[in-house]
């Protein structure tokens, strides 16, 4: 195999590579030159660097891997990839243990103030009694995100004899029970937790996760870190909680703006630590990265199978075409499931019917399902060819059926998302453009996009009044609006097109008006 590693990585990883293949270094190959030979290559390694558009994967007739020896592929183009048969793959667990150290690193510096102790010496004075600090034994770490690098961070915390509380609605018990961490809800997190860090995806769910109300449920003597996303915390209402002493210390690598404004208030503070967003940058995290994606060409080349691989495997172009138009609805309908339900999902079905029936292999619109239904609530991208192995992971039991049945329409897709507690289903079609025509057996004709709201509630003269005035007062207008009820005087169900997000103040305020047993904000 031809291998061109288009930019610069770790020595190691080339070194290991050239054992098994033909390796090309070009780490200046300009855009039109990549174009012209990208044919020649079977195989290909990229940073951020390198652009791998689809105009350049169209002209890679013997390309069969593309690794991104880090983790987002922002810069390569995931459905050209697989509509050419390329696998793509990168190197997510290179950064986990190096995002972990950092981790601890700041919770550390905030636990014996090293940082303005380091300030102080440094400015000549010695002031051992301002810098008393506290040990991390015996203490509560609450984790907000239990994925690979909250995992990492609780592992870490055990060996500093500390006790684990952690906040993941999507992770089951026993798989925490088996981390040895107490699974509650984020209220009790919050109130628990001596020292608090944050391992989950910016999304409008998380955005302001930590704001004024959560401050005031925190400890005094609480520390908080943030080496997710910037935004998770509002940045305000850290100011007022640190300058008030309602907490005891923070650290941040992210932030809501990068770099931060020069005046940035946070800068006057001697009670946060703050890092540039280099949690993931070390040379063992590089080194990593090259040589997990080198591995990942080695194994490709001796027969076996990638680990990483981030889109579909070759399938052949005909099924490919007749299920390509259905992906985006398949990913749709999972999204809007599991948002939807209430509970931590134990179970996924999704039932085929009508033309899609006959197709043999429907793998991939079911992985992309799990896609749509997992991406929502993880830090790391979920792409159709790793949601199973997600899925798999959290618990969640995955069926698949097949029914002639198309009630009238060439093909439907029904997903239903199961909870202990719950059951939530939509049943879609593709019309030109993605359709949800039923919800929970309600009859309804919904685009799957945007802001989207979901209220259930008693079929009374006045109902539909109440929600509706209720959104107005708070200046949310709806674009467009779906009822369906299965008897009158019934349960009925609407959803809503909106204008803007819904704030979860207006969501609880719907909750409580008469009449309505539940309501639900969604982002597709």
């Amino acid at each position: 195999m031809k291998v061109l590693i288009a930019d610069a990585i770790n020595e190691k990883g080339i070194e290991n590579l050239k054992e098994a293949a033909e390796v090309v270094v070009d780490t200046t190959i300009t855009p039109e030159e990549l174009a012209n030979t990208i044919h020649e290559y079977e195989g290909i390694i990229v940073r951020s660097r390198t652009k791998l558009t689809k105009e350049v994967i169209d002209k890679a007739d013997n390309l069969k891997i593309i690794a991104r020896a880090g983790v987002g592929v922002d810069n390569i183009d995931l459905n050209a990839a697989t509509e050419k048969g390329i696998m793509v793959v990168n190197s997510p667990e290179s950064t986990s243990i190096t995002v972990a150290e950092h981790t601890m690193g700041l919770l550390l510096s905030l636990a014996r103030k090293s940082a303005i102790a380091d300030k102080s010496v440094k400015e000549g004075k010695w002031e051992k009694k301002k810098f008393m600090g506290v040990e991390l034994r015996n203490k509560t770490l609450g984790v907000i995100g239990m994925g690979r690098i909250g995992s990492q961070v609780v592992n870490r915390c055990k060996a500093f004899e500390m006790d684990a509380v952690a906040y993941d609605p999507y992770l089951p018990e026993e798989v925490a029970a088996q981390m040895g961490v107490e699974l509650t809800d984020l209220e009790t997190v919050l109130k628990k937790a001596d020292f608090i860090t944050i391992h989950v995806p910016l999304t409008p769910e998380t955005k302001h996760l930590i704001s004024t109300k959560e401050f005031e449920i925190m400890k005094d003597t609480a520390f908080i870190a943030n080496c997710a996303r910037g935004g998770i915390i509002d940045e305000d209402a850290l100011y007022e909680a640190l300058s008030n002493d309602k907490i005891g210390g923070a650290a941040l690598d992210v932030y809501e703006e990068e770099p931060p404004a020069k005046d940035c208030k946070l800068f006057e503070l001697d009670n946060i630590v703050l890092t540039p967003h280099i949690a993931a940058s070390t040379k063992e995290a590089q080194r990593d990265a090259a040589i997990i994606v080198a591995d990942e060409i080695i194994d490709l080349i001796n027969g076996g199978t990638p680990q990483n691989v981030l889109n579909l495997p070759r399938i052949d172009r005909n099924t490919y075409q007749e299920v390509t138009p259905y992906l985006e609805l398949c990913e749709k309908l999972g999204s809007f499931i599991s948002q939807a339900v209430n509970g931590k999902i134990k179970e996924i079905e999704v039932i085929y019917s009508g033309e899609l029936s006959k197709i043999d292999n429907l793998e991939m619109l079911t992985r992309t399902v799990l896609q749509g239904a997992v991406n929502p609530f993880l830090s790391s991208p979920v792409t159709a060819v790793n949601a199973s192995i997600v899925a798999k992971n959290r618990g969640i039991i995955v069926t698949e059926g097949k029914t002639e049945n198309s009630k009238g329409y060439d093909s439907l897709i029904k997903v239903t998302a199961k909870s202990e507690d719950d059951e939530f289903s939509a049943e879609g079609t593709t019309l030109h453009d993605p359709k949800i025509l039923k919800v929970n057996d309600y009859w309804v004709d919904v685009k799957p996009e945007g802001h989207m709201f979901i209220a259930k509630y008693e079929d009374v003269p006045g109902s539909i009044g109440k929600i509706g005035t209720a959104l107005g007062e708070y200046g949310i207008n709806i674009g467009i609006m779906q009822v369906g009820r299965d008897e009158k005087g019934g349960r009925a169900i609407m959803i809503l097109t909106l204008d803007k997000e819904i704030p979860k103040e207006v969501i609880k305020g719907i909750q409580d008006l008469d009449n309505v047993y539940d309501a639900i904000g969604l982002e597709l």
